[in-house]
């Protein structure tokens, strides 16, 4: 369905690009942000309308909601580059936009967060996420967090590691959850901004074992199936070993994807596209 006047944030991003393509493909009127607006130039100029800015810094994004009903955010980063921290961008870019928002009296405020942070605060990945979960919900503005569970393209790490001939997984590799796509994501958030959704968790169509994830990417390159299993102590050890000897920069996204995948991760499936498929297209290019 159509909605005038998107506001999008994080419009370069991997799954940015896929809810620009698919809000342009609806015909509903877009503003993009973007740090180099050249990354977006073959989009649909129809409806798509690029504003050169900086989520952190809130200078450039002087009355940018203006006239605006809707902004999405995807503004978030995994691994912490360029000097900036969690607390920098997904807190503090946030928070810029948000301030924005209020003021030229936005109707609805979607941000997209990633499955169980709320259950994870801890964590320094979602310490940031988290911090500005509690202001936009406190902020008056109608709102939407999405949680959806890992992306195909964060699936790539196994397809790099099946390389070698052998994929290494921490326990017994029984955990479950269900990635999704970047485009069943954006159209799962398109769909969801006619509904009264505060909270929204979501995943893809197939739920999958550690075990099974390893197999997909040993197959989609023709090796033989080859995974150990690490003893679950070693896990902790890493985690310990990390937090207590390097820096947040190098341990956040490690510490992330450690602890989410000690658990199963089950979120409501959405979307037609499968992991395996990907990592057939994706193997065509290792």
């Amino acid at each position: 369905m159509k909605h005038t006047n998107v506001l999008l944030a994080g419009a370069t991003g991997y799954l940015g690009r896929y809810l620009l393509e698919v809000l342009t493909e609806q015909q509903n009127q877009v503003i993009a942000i973007a740090r180099n607006p050249d990354k977006l130039q073959n989009s649909n100029e129809n409806y798509l309308e690029v504003k050169q800015a900086e989520v952190t810094k809130p200078e450039t994004l002087r009355d940018i909601c203006k006239g605006v009903h809707t902004v999405i955010s995807t503004v978030g980063i995994t691994r912490q580059k360029e000097g900036l921290t969690y607390m920098d961008v997904d807190y503090g870019a946030n928070m810029n936009l948000l301030k924005e928002a209020k003021k030229a009296g936005v109707k609805h405020f979607v941000y997209v967060s990633a499955i169980n942070g709320d259950k994870h605060r801890a964590l320094k990945i979602f310490e940031a996420k988290e911090k500005f979960v509690d202001a936009l919900k406190s902020s008056g503005l109608n709102y939407t967090v999405i949680r959806p569970n890992g992306f195909f393209s964060d699936m790539k790490d196994f397809l790099q590691m099946a390389k070698s001939g052998r994929v290494y997984l921490f326990g017994s590799g029984h955990q479950k959850f269900n990635p999704i796509h970047g485009e069943d994501l954006a159209r799962a958030i398109v769909d969801s901004l006619d509904m009264d959704t505060k909270e929204l968790t979501i995943g893809g169509p197939d739920v999958l074992s550690l075990n099974d994830i390893g197999e997909l990417a040993l197959t989609a390159l023709n090796k033989p199936i080859r995974i150990s299993h690490l003893p679950e102590w070693t896990r902790k050890l890493t985690l310990w070993c990390l937090r207590n000897f390097t820096s947040v920069k190098t341990y956040g996204p490690i510490e992330f994807f450690l602890t989410l995948m000690a658990e199963d991760n089950i979120a409501p499936s959405y979307g037609n596209q499968h992991l395996k498929d990907f990592y057939l297209a994706q193997a065509k290019n290792l």
